[in-house]
């Protein structure tokens, strides 16, 4: 008898390699980050060059630089807020009402699960015993029909606060890097020059990074980044010119 074997008649199990699924789950944090920094790299720029332009000295494009930092990363923050508690607040008005339906006709919402799962090839035989199941736990119930039917995911209660964060301090991160070089050159034509290069490898640089983060090629993100953000800086400029001109 073979004491160190298998049982005879049992196969061997084959040792599969273990998996391990990599899925990128912070997409909230990647959006707030991507939407900080591409406008504080794009705005004040836009404002340094229009002052530049003015032959306004660098320690006054600095100032009115910083000043507008800190009040478009105030303003994007409390967007951010806003934008992330309305969803929450969203959220709990449909759950309410959705868990109304389930107790006042629940035979509708029994049939809203069919057709829910027949859109997934489905047939009712087979999704049967999963609307009975439901039907027994009315919370899980009531999660499949918020996330299923209505397409909505609960948000973390955080969420607002690290929403606002998130995107107030990307926003000063990328405002700062045009400004730099008004730092460090008094002259403000000079300086505008070397602004024009920083921030176009910084974009090249976000960019790419964004890319990798996002799951799509990072060196087509990093060409598209800096287009976008020149078209951008343009308008932003072309704007500004306008409204002094008047």
């Amino acid at each position: 008898m073979d004491g160190g074997g298998a049982t005879r008649g049992q196969p061997m199990l084959e040792k599969r390699p273990s998996h391990r699924e990599r899925h990128f789950t912070a997409g909230e944090v990647v959006r707030d980050v991507i939407m900080g920094v591409s406008d504080g790299l794009t705005v004040p720029f836009a404002l340094a060059a229009r002052l530049s332009g003015a032959s306004a000295p660098s320690s006054l494009v600095l100032t009115a630089g910083l000043t507008e930092v800190a009040a478009g990363a105030i303003s994007m923050g409390l967007g951010g807020y806003l934008a992330a508690q309305s969803e929450a607040d969203q959220y709990k008005r449909e759950m309410k009402r959705e868990q109304l339906e389930i107790i006042t006709v629940p035979d509708t919402e029994a049939a809203d699960i069919g057709e829910i799962m027949s859109q997934y090839g489905l047939e009712p035989q087979e999704y049967g015993p999963v609307i009975d199941g439901l039907r027994r736990n009315p919370q899980a119930w009531l999660d499949f029909m918020m996330r299923f039917e209505l397409g909505l995911e609960k948000a973390d209660p955080k969420r607002a606060l690290q929403s606002a964060f998130t995107i107030a301090l990307s926003y000063v991160i990328g405002g700062l890097v045009p400004l730099l070089p008004y730092m460090f050159v008094s002259t403000a034509q000079n300086a505008m020059l070397i602004s024009v290069g920083v921030t176009l490898a910084a974009l090249l640089f976000f960019g790419y990074i964004k890319g990798r983060f996002t799951g799509n090629r990072p060196f087509i993100s990093a060409v598209q980044t800096p287009i976008i953000g020149a078209l951008a800086s343009a308008a932003a400029y072309g704007m500004a010119k306008a409204v002094q001109a008047r």
